[in-house]
């Protein structure tokens, strides 16, 4: 079986392409949110292996995903995703213990490099 992931994304458009490229590389997609507080709820219900997050969403954003997330599963896997470059903002991400940061816009390469390095760093 592939691996299990959840896509937190407010960008519809970014989200079906984040989606499609995740298919393409047999990983199932249990579902899709898009706010933090979503991602929580999700992570909860479907347990899965990583969780691909925005940082900047309405309401709550991928910050307090990730912290509960943590909080919750501090082993779990999330990939957070943005646009900004912020000193503040990517310090709380790795005092939060994100697996990775990737910055937009990305490639595919760089986002499947950093997916099969969180995977074969839990294989050894």
């Amino acid at each position: 079986m592939g691996i299990t992931a959840i896509i937190i994304e407010d960008d519809l458009e970014l989200c079906e392409v984040e989606k499609e490229l995740l298919e393409l590389n047999d990983m199932i997609i249990l579902a899709i949110g898009n706010n933090g507080l979503e991602a929580v709820e999700l992570y909860q219900k479907f347990k899965p292996d990583i969780v691909l997050m925005d940082v900047r969403m309405p309401h709550y954003d991928g910050i307090y995903g990730l912290e509960n997330i943590k909080k919750l599963d501090p082993k779990a896997k999330i990939i957070m995703v943005t646009a900004e470059s912020n000193e503040r903002t990517i310090q709380k991400i790795n005092e939060l213990k994100a697996s990775a940061l990737i910055f937009k816009p990305f490639d595919a390469a760089k986002l499947f490099a950093t997916i099969d390095e969180l995977f074969s760093k839990t294989q050894i």
